[in-house]
């Protein structure tokens, strides 16, 4: 298949890869050229902008940081609108406000362009090995059809209903997996504070009710003291933002939400927003004044 990929970041590098891994004739597009350089050694061609990628590709896939950058990417000078042929299909994998791709997608239609939301969950790892988790909206029919080139990438491919629902599904994920984070760290700083080896703590609660995926992820990096970003703090903080505005804007409470927002903030202003999410829990130590690790 013939596909073109913009936004070779963290996530959308890996992704790339493994679609040439599975032997999917790949055309690329970023701004950052060493990724590019990375990507046409492993086999994929270059274009100069997103015009280009889409003159050549069935298929278009974005993958870039907010709302704002998948308009650019797609309806703006020199994108994919320009150089698309009618019947060209773009599947972003953004995560943005689910509002939004509802009016990018509309905005395609006038050039003949069908669109599909298709948000990931797993972070850095599960791109790198291609066990993304992918919650997917738009056209079933064009879910059908591209299912079994987006599992290249994924270990799950779940279609979720109309344009925006993938991103809604999204950010309901993003919102579970703030408040989990929050609820280990949270409950880690206790066993420091108490006297008791959080490590153990961890060991002895992660079989029962209260263990989780994102538990089994974020504890043992909490204890290891190792915060390099799989997920960086600044990424969910802009999740957290389009959960906010897209929950306003429908009336839905999201009182713990707008709690992880802040807290999140704090890491921000504290110089923390290129660490990982697993970072929460610096936010703990600080109040607590501790620092959550295995006893000596």
């Amino acid at each position: 298949m013939k596909i073109g990929f913009i936004g070779l970041g963290i996530m959308g590098k890996p992704m790339a890869k493994n679609l040439l891994k599975a032997g999917h004739e790949l055309t690329v597009f970023d701004h950052k050229k060493s990724s590019v350089e990375e990507l046409v050694s492993a086999g994929a061609t270059e274009a100069s902008s997103g015009k280009e990628v889409a003159a050549v590709s069935e298929v278009v896939i974005t993958m870039v940081p907010n709302s704002p950058h998948v308009r650019a990417a797609v309806l703006g000078e020199n994108g994919v609108a320009e150089g698309a042929k009618p019947g060209t299909v773009v599947i972003d994998m953004s995560s943005i406000d689910p509002t939004e791709s509802k009016a990018i997608g509309k905005e395609l239609e006038a050039f003949g362009i069908d669109m599909l939301d298709a948000p990931v969950s797993g972070g850095e790892p599960k791109a790198i090995d291609g066990t993304l988790s992918v919650m997917v909206g738009g056209k079933k029919e064009l879910f059908d059809k591209y299912y079994d080139m987006l599992m290249v990438m994924a270990g799950s491919v779940v279609y979720v209903g109309d344009l925006g629902s993938g991103n809604v599904a999204k950010l309901a994920n993003q919102i579970v997996v703030a408040v989990n984070i929050a609820a280990v760290s949270e409950a880690l700083t206790f066993a420091k504070k108490a006297g008791t080896d959080p490590e153990l703590v961890y060991q002895a609660i992660r079989g029962g009710l209260a263990g989780s995926t994102v538990m089994d992820a974020k504890a043992p990096m909490i204890l290891n003291r190792n915060f390099n970003p799989g997920f960086r703090i600044e990424l969910h903080i802009k999740d957290l933002n389009n959960a906010l505005n897209a929950a306003h804007a429908i009336s839905s409470p999201v009182p713990l939400t707008g709690q992880l927002m802040e807290m999140m903030q704090g890491l921000k202003a504290d110089g923390l927003e290129k660490e990982d999410h697993s970072s929460l829990v610096k936010y703990y130590e600080k109040i607590a004044n501790t620092t959550v690790k295995p006893a000596e």
